[in-house]
């Protein structure tokens, strides 16, 4: 009987011993925690541009479609500004034109210019060389005249004295009346020519004068003939100016065609339209309300693909792995499970985000197990009616050894 009692007592001895191993090759091939969570993206809603609110056609927690209509604004201001952004436009593209039309009109002027400058410089030449010898010409002129001149007031002064010697001889009769008659005549001929020939001096002192002025407007003419073609020569210069300014107008008209595009984003902008399909959330907006360009107006939450992060202990990580078969339990639904797979593990612990992040080199160290975000994502088709939602408490088991 006691030998009996004994095999049984062996028999259980092993049986509890082969439970304990398999339950501890078992516990030892999974992880657990329950400080986990679901999580989801969460979009925030923005206006892009100022106005009144006209019309907000979705309610809290209303699930929208992409591109549904979220909130609207007024868009008056913007379709003015559009509108003077086109005109604005449309007048820069008739610059353009105008400013390119302009480069082969000034190309050819300019060309034009050079040689009717020449021309003109040639012909105030040949203006200043005709006067220089006019001036000569009457210089010549009033030499002659002035030796004219002399020689007739000195044939003046001899018939003059002749006059008065005969005069007492006359007196006497000692010569004829008809050669005193003779001397009288020649001595007023002598003196009308001495008149003509100061006359003829008179005249080409001022033919002088004159072909003077000639001579200096004719320097003038040169001058600026010469200026002119110098302004001429310049055609290159303005050749280029005009193109540079052709330039500035394309410049100009793609700038007004960015201002145009800007005006019809903020147009669109007026409209503001759900990115993603979700439910919205932290609804902050309300008809006749006057928002600002970056003012939260609400969230939109999409509920078709969420994951867990689960944040596991650092003792609990040597054999965690990316792929690896992870079951989860929601505690909103009596533990329902859902199954899915380790996605990525974070780079850092949670810590290490938090805003005010430990300094193990300052102060007394106490040893503190960290946490590491785990993130878990649930296999496809196990929540067609979107039960879980960010926030709700899950147990997540991840299998490391299968």
């Amino acid at each position: 009987m006691t030998i009996q009692r004994v095999r049984i007592l062996i028999g259980v001895v092993v049986l509890v011993a082969i439970g304990v191993g398999v339950w501890w090759w078992i516990a030892a091939g999974r992880e657990s925690t329950d400080d986990a969570q679901v999580d989801a993206h969460i979009t925030p809603i923005a206006s892009r541009v100022g106005g009144t609110v006209l019309h907000v056609p979705v309610e809290p927690n209303q699930e929208v479609e992409a591109g549904a209509v979220l909130v609207e604004i007024d868009k008056r201001d913007y379709e003015v500004a559009l509108e003077r952004a086109r005109a604005e436009l449309a007048d820069a593209e008739a610059a353009a034109v105008a400013a390119k039309a302009s480069v082969p009109i000034t190309s050819t002027t300019a060309s034009s210019n050079v040689t009717t400058a020449r021309g003109g410089v040639e012909q105030a030449d040949s203006s200043y060389l005709e006067a220089q010898q006019a001036v000569e010409v009457a210089r010549t002129r009033l030499s002659t005249a002035q030796a004219r001149e002399r020689e007739a007031e000195a044939n003046s002064l001899k018939a003059t004295r002749d006059v008065e010697r005969l005069k007492p001889l006359l007196a006497k009769d000692e010569i004829a009346q008809q050669q005193f008659d003779a001397a009288v005549a020649a001595a007023a001929a002598n003196k009308a020519a001495t008149e003509s020939a100061q006359a003829q001096v008179k005249e080409a002192e001022l033919g002088i004068r004159v072909a003077e002025s000639r001579l200096a407007q004719a320097g003038v003419g040169r001058q600026q003939a010469s200026a002119g073609l110098k302004t001429a020569q310049t055609g290159p210069e303005q050749v280029t100016a005009s193109r540079a300014r052709a330039d500035a107008a394309d410049a100009k008209v793609r700038q007004n065609k960015a201002m145009v595009k800007q005006a019809e984003l903020n147009l669109e902008y007026a409209t503001v339209k759900a990115p993603v399909k979700g439910i919205v959330s932290r609804k902050s907006v309300e008809t006749g309300q006057v928002i600002q360009p970056g003012q939260p107006l609400m969230t939109i939450i999409p509920l078709d693909r969420v994951w867990v992060t689960a944040n596991f202990k650092e003792t609990q990580l040597a054999n965690m792995r990316p792929g690896q078969r992870v079951k989860i339990e929601v505690d909103a639904y009596d533990g329902r499970e859902f199954s899915g797979k380790v996605e990525s593990l974070a780079a850092a612990t949670g810590s290490r985000f938090s805003l005010l992040p430990p300094d193990n080199a300052t102060g007394n160290y106490v040893k503190v197990v960290q946490r590491v975000p785990v993130r878990i994502l649930l296999d496809e088709g196990q929540d067609p009616e979107q039960l879980l939602r960010p926030g709700m408490s899950v147990v997540p088991t991840v299998y490391t050894r299968e």
